[in-house]
């Protein structure tokens, strides 16, 4: 069974102008999942009453009923597949479970009956949210913007009408509504959904910006230079519903597989029906011989040895904080041989924290005092960094006193008076001027600004964000803030590299020098900073161009392309944007990057279970099957052997639920 993602309008202006909100689609809203579970239910009921002997008119329209809620739709597929000369899997499956019944096997043909209906049901229903993803990330562009006529004249427009050439003005607090340019006016914008970034980024006339990302507390004017269906965010979306179309070659490989299985089966029942037929067997016998031969051929068994280990190593990793998606996900999990990690949210915290205090020489200030007075400054302010000063003052039980006259400046930083001191907190490049924090000639013969210009260097150098604390005109300290590195990073880019045998790739929107610290402190060698989402997509596809099997490891709106590229992509859970965890593959629920490892290292074990269970099914069927063709094969044991071999996969791959499999 295959669902079909939901299909959305051509990207253009109507489209752009017409989005409806995101709704998320009930599970019950899906046929699908209704005709699953009415089929469910019925063989439930059944179940019981046969096994406890009650009369078969109790039982057997259950079973009937649950034959045909859970089997029309498949059967329906198949047949429409069979006018096209294509013999569907399924409805060999449905056969199977049509012969079982007709030698009185009605358990077992409704139980495959469940089993194909309720994976239909996932199927959709996964294809669905991904599909309401999709929508919400469309949704992050706002819905109207403000164009600025020739005379200043403004006027309200659908942002799908806007075109290359116009200008807009972006207020404070605004989304952005179009790709541009920055005109003129100075603010921060919040990009964290297309590059990843934990902070905002400072934005002037020259600078680039996207829509979809917000403005923080100043104006801009912006001249639109990509129309809204070329959009980085427009392509983005393009990206996901490409990637989740393609399938991976494994995928291609076991389709033709099932193909000439089907073909061979449905052949080979019709020969050991009419052969014996036609040497003037009767017709009971030959009947008898080929719906035996039906019920031994039947790839139950090759069925259950590939999903009960897979199954239980979802289960185990469940346990542990992993949601892996499928089965499918399972396995491919263990043929991964490279990773690809984002680094915000996932080598990090993704939140920023104060980590160095620096009062200056002459300040007469402690720690704690330059930590009180910068958060006292900062309380009023809405910006990430004032939030990480006033955390870091607030978890050190520091009293603030309160601010007056409290002004941000965007770009700038903030100032206010704190106990009739004027206080002023923000970038050192511009409370202290001149070019890459060279000291002013006015401060030349300042000791402390000499030492806040060489400290806000050191920092930065080292990959975290400088920031300058003024008193009464004066500089008195240097704050560094940075987004603090997971504590089991490092651990577990050696645990990857020591798995796939090679180190593991950082893809990041982050600039190249903050990058390019992080990794050296987790052992990683090769950075591409810098990148946008399409970026991040080549990257994969280069390593997958060279045969590799790529793991992506990402959280946000930015590493959904990638994601969904990937030979395999897992989600961190705890901050991953809503797109992110419905496009990858597996989440990390518990935002323990450890997990990640170790889910690669039981998806292996899982498959070496798989591959003993496929070997014993192979070695139950072909016996079966030689003994029902050479000599008469009992009904009886025909069914006793494949039900047992069918038990016997099916044990041995729920072994990784009893064993301590998670390393």
């Amino acid at each position: 069974m295959s669902a079909t993602l939901i299909e959305r309008p051509a990207p253009g202006p109507a489209a752009a102008a017409t989005l409806a909100p995101r709704r998320r689609t009930r599970v019950f809203a899906l046929p699908e999942a209704r005709w699953a579970a009415a089929a469910t239910a019925l063989f439930l009921l059944a179940l019981p009453l046969r096994l406890t002997g009650a009369p078969a008119w109790t039982w057997g329209p259950l079973y009937a009923l649950a034959y045909a809620t859970g089997g029309w739709e498949p059967a329906w597929a198949g047949l429409q597949a069979l006018r096209e000369r294509t013999l569907d899997v399924d409805l060999l499956m449905i056969v199977a479970a049509l012969g079982a019944a007709a030698v009185g096997q009605l358990t077992d043909g409704a139980l495959l009956i469940v089993i194909f209906a309720t994976s239909g049901a996932l199927e959709a229903l996964a294809t669905a949210r991904t599909a309401d993803s999709v929508r919400g990330l469309l949704d992050l562009a706002p819905a109207t913007a403000t164009r600025l006529l020739d005379g200043g004249t403004e006027e309200s427009v659908p942002t799908g009408l806007l075109a290359v050439g116009d200008t807009v003005l972006v207020r404070p607090g605004e989304r952005i509504g179009a790709d541009g340019r920055v005109l003129d006016g100075t603010s921060e914008v919040d990009q964290a959904t297309i590059t990843g970034e934990p902070l905002p980024v400072a934005k002037q006339a020259g600078d680039e910006v996207f829509a979809g990302t917000l403005n923080g507390t100043g104006a801009l004017r912006i001249e639109v230079d990509r129309d809204a269906a070329d959009s980085v965010i427009a392509r983005i979306v393009a990206m996901v519903e490409e990637a989740a179309g393609t399938k991976a070659p494994t995928q291609l490989f076991v389709e033709k597989v099932e193909q000439r299985y089907s073909i061979g089966m449905v052949l080979a029942t019709l020969v050991v029906f009419a052969v014996p037929l036609a040497f003037g067997a009767a017709f009971t016998g030959s009947l008898l011989r080929a719906m035996t031969f039906m019920i031994v051929a039947s790839p139950c068994a090759v069925v259950l040895a590939t999903m009960p280990p897979l199954l239980s190593a979802i289960a185990n990793a469940g346990r542990h904080g992993v949601l892996v998606k499928s089965a499918v996900v399972m396995e491919r999990l263990g043929q991964v041989d490279a990773v690809a990690l984002d680094k915000t949210g996932t080598l990090t915290e993704g939140t920023p924290r104060v980590t160095d205090l620096h009062p200056l020489p002459g300040a007469a200030l402690t720690e704690d005092a330059l930590l009180a007075l910068a958060a006292a400054a900062e309380h009023p302010s809405e910006h990430p960094l004032a939030r990480a000063v006033v955390e870091a003052a607030r978890t050190r039980g520091l009293p603030l006193a309160p601010a007056a006259d409290f002004v941000a400046t965007p770009g700038v930083g903030v100032t206010a008076t704190v106990d009739g001191r004027a206080v002023a907190v923000g970038a050192p490049a511009r409370l202290l001027p001149g070019a890459a924090h060279a000291v002013h000639p006015a401060h030349a013969a300042d000791p402390a600004a000499e030492y806040a210009a060489v400290v806000a260097r050191e920092l930065e150098e080292g990959g975290r964000t400088a920031v300058l604390v003024r008193a009464d005109g004066r500089p008195v300290g240097v704050l560094g803030i940075a987004d603090r590195l997971r504590p089991d990073a490092a651990a577990t880019v050696t645990a990857l590299t020591a798995l796939t045998g090679s180190a593991p790739l950082l893809l990041t929107g982050d600039n190249p020098r903050a990058a390019a610290r992080l990794a050296a402190d987790v052992g990683i060698t090769d950075v591409r900073a810098g990148l946008l989402p399409q970026d991040k997509v080549a990257a994969v596809r280069e390593y997958e161009a060279a045969g590799r099997k790529v793991l992506v490891i990402g959280d946000g709106v930015n590493d959904a392309p990638a994601l969904a590229a990937a030979h395999a992509g897992i989600a961190m859970g705890r901050a991953g944007s809503d797109l992110a965890l419905e496009t990858a593959d597996a989440v990390i629920v518990r935002d323990e990057l450890a997990t990640v490892p170790a889910v690669v290292a039981l998806s292996r074990r899982a498959r070496g279970f798989v591959v003993q269970n496929l070997a014993i099914a192979a070695l139950f069927i072909s016996g079966l099957v030689v003994w029902d063709l050479v000599a008469t094969l009992p009904l009886p044991l025909g069914v006793l052997g494949h039900e047992g071999s069918t038990v016997l996969v099916g044990l041995n791959g729920l072994r990784l639920l009893r064993e301590s499999a998670w390393k």
